[in-house]
């Protein structure tokens, strides 16, 4: 891992991003935001897989109307994303949200982000600014041609100059593309031209598989270059589906502490016990522990042991059978049909507290 990079800190509802903080998960409602019972309930389960901090969208008056009851009752920082209508961005600070998210090139008139910076700085709210691949201002179109990562870069460099000129510093920056390679070229240029915090994502990833697969080659390649302070991972699916994504993501770098991982062989024709059966039921039964330990679920005595001394708990699978170990020392042996048991109660005798 490269050093992090050291980014201006921003306070979000109680979340503090940029610096040496933790790199915060985020994700977006599918709800309509004026429906206020939906979004709670999908905030909620959000919450619940990992969610650090929740967008909603706000294109109406009544969906800006919702938020006071949403933000009290969210249990996380709420973000009101914007496009268009700067009257809602307005309306959205002033009924409480924690911080806004702008695309200013479609605002339409820069008088109107004028108004949205008076009254985000009289409320101490946040902005995030958002360029997207996909609305570039028409200027930088017929400059470039095509929105690349300098396009993208230069675009929010103009709005940066913007904001800092009527003395407002409260932002977060996000360029984003569906193109993987421009995506962390634009996000490795803007890195070295200004300190604010930036959220890291592919935008329009697609559905579960490629779109996991461009975020985790996106996400991942500018996080290992200490590159990134909030992520999302946009995809096709249940939202909830975001948040796990982001978490393997992040544990894959060692910049997650809050949940177990699990590391488990590929399948061949060396392993001799049902190793998708068992690591699939370890993966379910050990999804409780809130802590950063690495479990190993290994198949053959070629990887095995040694995988699983290097983790906190493992199994090494042989013939019909398998050893269990603890902490780098082989505990016990035990049939295949016991294996898991036997595991869980060496991690339940650690963590008594944990009902596994």
């Amino acid at each position: 891992m490269e050093k992090r990079r050291s980014a201006r800190e921003i306070n979000i509802g109680g979340i503090t991003i940029g610096g040496k903080n933790p790199v915060a998960i985020q994700s977006m409602c599918t709800t309509k935001t004026h429906n206020i019972r939906e979004t709670l309930a999908q905030i909620k389960k959000l919450k619940k897989e990992g969610c650090e901090i929740i967008r909603v969208t706000v294109p109406f008056p009544h969906d800006a109307e919702a938020l006071p009851e949403i933000v009290k009752k969210a249990d996380m920082p709420v973000v009101a994303d914007i496009h268009y209508d700067y009257r809602m961005a307005i309306a959205s600070i002033k009924n409480g949200a924690h911080k806004i998210r702008i695309n200013p090139g479609n605002i339409g008139k820069k008088e109107w982000v004028e108004e949205i910076i008076k009254v985000a700085k009289k409320y101490k709210t946040p902005i995030r600014i958002g360029v997207n691949a996909g609305s570039l201002e028409k200027e930088l179109w017929a400059k470039y041609r095509r929105p690349s990562p300098e396009a993208l870069v230069e675009s929010a460099l103009n709005w940066i100059q913007f904001f800092e000129e009527r003395n407002f510093h409260d932002m977060v920056i996000a360029l984003k593309s569906s193109r993987v390679p421009e995506m962390i070229q634009a996000y490795e240029l803007i890195a070295k031209k200004c300190d604010y915090p930036l959220h890291l994502g592919v935008t329009e990833a697609g559905t579960m598989l490629p779109g996991s697969v461009k975020s985790a080659i996106g996400i991942g390649t500018l996080l290992y270059r200490g590159i990134g302070d909030t992520i999302r991972v946009s995809l096709a699916e249940d939202p909830v589906e975001e948040i796990k994504v982001c978490k393997e993501i992040l544990k894959s770098l060692e910049l997650y502490q809050k949940e177990r991982t699990i590391i488990a062989c590929p399948t061949c024709g060396r392993v001799e016990v049902d190793l998708l059966k068992l690591a699939h039921e370890v993966e379910k039964r050990t999804a409780k522990i809130h802590l950063p330990i690495r479990i190993a679920v290994m198949g053959c005595v070629v990887n095995g042991p040694g995988e699983s001394r290097e983790a906190d708990y493992g199994i090494a699978g042989g013939k019909g059978a398998g050893a269990i170990y603890r902490k780098g020392k082989m505990v016990k042996t035990a049939p295949e049909k016991d294996l898991l048991k036997e595991l869980l109660a060496v991690i339940q005798a650690d963590y008594p507290k944990i009902k596994l």
